[in-house]
């Protein structure tokens, strides 16, 4: 959360701006191992006194620490707030069982992923080998519009509210082939809802290929996503619609029976 979040509630007489800063200092952290006050100022918009208040309450409430007296770092405190946010999706803890399994059967990383704001949160996931250049596990983030799970998500939204998502493009353009316009990633959006799935060919980082498919409830509704990624060395995107594709809908299915 930026000031430019704090500025637009600001009129709202229930909105705490001291805790939205204190929290957006703790999201930062999403981003960097450690932080100072400059650091956490830049990172959110926020003031180096506003900066410094907050490293400095979250410091003594335990969610934060200082090895070095200036660079803060997490804490193990916050583990039970992750734990809590998972326990109260059943289906996730479940589901690991059955990302095993398709790692195991397909011998390639596979992830659940939910959509908060513009990103996809992975929280689950069973990894056969780094496909990425950053390691990525429970808690990881990425962008929705250049990823296989997040084009899966946006494609089960609402129109309304699509459209709402659309008016932020264009988008970063992380590889050549990223698709960044408005008109062209509404496209690709009718043709993942048309299809069932998403394929993403070297557009979140070159060398990576991947599929997703949306997992649904038992009334249908698209709760979650699950993909399989792997290098491009690897795979083509042939062999993710014909061999990948089938095992990883019916453990979509499976996910879905336990939502």
């Amino acid at each position: 959360m930026t000031g430019n979040i704090g500025e637009k509630l600001a009129s709202d007489p229930d909105f705490m701006t001291s805790l939205a800063r204190g929290l957006a200092v703790l999201r930062a952290f999403e981003q960097h191992n450690t932080l100072n006050t400059s650091q956490a100022a830049a990172a959110t918009g926020l003031s180096r006194a506003a900066a410094r208040r907050c490293l400095y309450t979250l410091n003594k409430l335990g969610y934060i620490g200082a090895g070095d007296g200036k660079s803060f770092a997490l804490r193990p405190t916050l583990l039970p707030l992750a734990r809590a946010f998972l326990n109260s999706k059943g289906f996730v803890e479940t589901a690991q069982p059955v990302l095993l399994a398709l790692r195991d059967q397909l011998g390639e990383s596979c992830s659940l992923g939910l959509r908060e704001g513009d990103d996809v949160v992975y929280v689950a996931r069973a990894e056969a080998t780094r496909i990425m250049s950053a390691a990525l596990g429970v808690g990881s983030r990425l962008p929705a519009y250049c990823s296989s799970m997040g084009r899966v998500l946006l494609a089960s939204l609402s129109p309304d509210a699509l459209e709402d998502y659309l008016a932020r493009a264009p988008f970063p353009r992380r590889t050549p082939e990223t698709v960044v316009t408005a008109e062209a990633l509404r496209a690709e959006l009718e043709q993942v809802r048309g299809q069932g799935f998403s394929v993403i060919d070297e557009e979140l980082e070159i060398g990576l290929r991947s599929i997703a498919v949306p997992v649904r409830d038992r009334t249908g509704q698209v709760v979650a996503a699950l993909n399989v990624g792997a290098p491009a060395a690897r795979i083509s995107v042939d062999d993710l619609t014909r061999r990948v594709l089938p095992p990883l809908l019916s453990a979509a299915t499976t996910i879905g029976l336990l939502a």
